[in-house]
């Protein structure tokens, strides 16, 4: 599909044409998006895809930590949530309203300062509220959809919808959004809580991650989905595929639910490696592994 300038909306905030996506990933891998777009609010987000083309794909991007980009890039517009959307600001005494490009870190550190207890567990997973809201993140035994009250949302459409928590059909790292949809905020309840005392769990959490992960790696995070009765970590150790490699990806010898790009992967390399640990793990136990890691674009 050949999607010219002439045939896209007018915009307030920046529209590039063939943008890399591997520097605003975290596997650092994978080809340019057709075009990519940070608008300056929601309207302007509301406008431009009211005005384009219904038969262009849209698909939002956060800080890109979970996230696949095939080779080949991404067809149509990728829409980056910037500054704009990235403020956090005290609702009440127990909730907070996150604008979607709000970085987990700082919301639980906001929420810390304001006293409020229960979204601690937001400080250990590398993203935004926009993806948090889409694919019910969670870590250390909370998820989204427990502090979630409602959303903010631009529809494909350009429709901008608000959405209860109750409405998104969560289950384990997914929701009923639906493609193209765009989360631009997000209300969060907590519980009243002692600022130390939450300082103390988030770095409890912090913790256990720089113990257990491959922080400093470049890394797409959790790569599979734990299948109900078993940690997706061991069967792929039991598969015996810690420190696998396939041309430049590794499975990573610390933590073996997390694939490596050691340096000159490319996103083939990766999914390929993501592939052949499935094949491991599925002859090995009879699990079938599911992908937690989205996966985007065209290969090469």
């Amino acid at each position: 599909m050949t999607l010219a300038e002439t045939a896209l909306p007018s915009v307030r905030g920046t529209l590039k044409a063939d943008a890399p996506l591997a520097p605003l990933v975290w596997f650092k891998a994978g080809g340019a998006a057709q075009w990519l777009f940070e608008p300056k609010d929601a309207q302007d987000l509301a406008d431009f895809l009211t005005r384009l083309d219904p038969s262009v794909p849209v698909m939002a991007l956060g800080l890109g930590s979970n996230l696949i980009v095939r080779d080949g890039g991404v067809p149509g517009v990728v829409v980056r949530l910037g500054k704009p959307f990235a403020k956090v600001e005290q609702a009440d005494a127990v909730t907070l309203r996150c604008g979607g490009g709000a970085s987990g870190i700082l919301v639980s550190s906001t929420a810390r300062d304001a006293g409020i207890a229960g979204l601690e567990f937001l400080r250990s997973i590398p993203g935004t509220v926009g993806g948090f809201v889409r694919m019910n993140g969670g870590a250390y035994g909370r998820e989204t959809r427990d502090i979630l009250v409602e959303c903010d949302v631009v529809l494909r459409s350009g429709e901008q919808v608000t959405l209860a928590a109750d409405a998104l059909g969560y289950s384990y790292r997914h929701s009923s959004l639906p493609e193209g949809a765009v989360v631009v905020s997000a209300l969060f309840r907590g519980a009243a809580g002692d600022p130390a005392a939450i300082q103390a769990e988030m770095d409890r959490i912090a913790a256990a991650r720089e113990e257990s992960q491959p922080l400093r790696s470049k890394t797409g995070g959790s790569t599979f989905k734990n299948p109900a009765g078993h940690k997706a970590w061991a069967l792929v150790d039991e598969a015996g595929c810690r420190g696998l490699r396939l041309g430049g990806a590794q499975v990573s010898e610390k933590h073996t639910n997390f694939l490596l790009n050691l340096g000159d992967a490319t996103s083939a390399d990766i999914e390929a490696l993501g592939e052949e640990v499935r094949r491991r793990v599925k002859a090995k136990s009879g699990v079938e592994l599911e992908w937690e890691i989205q996966r985007v674009g065209l290969t090469k």
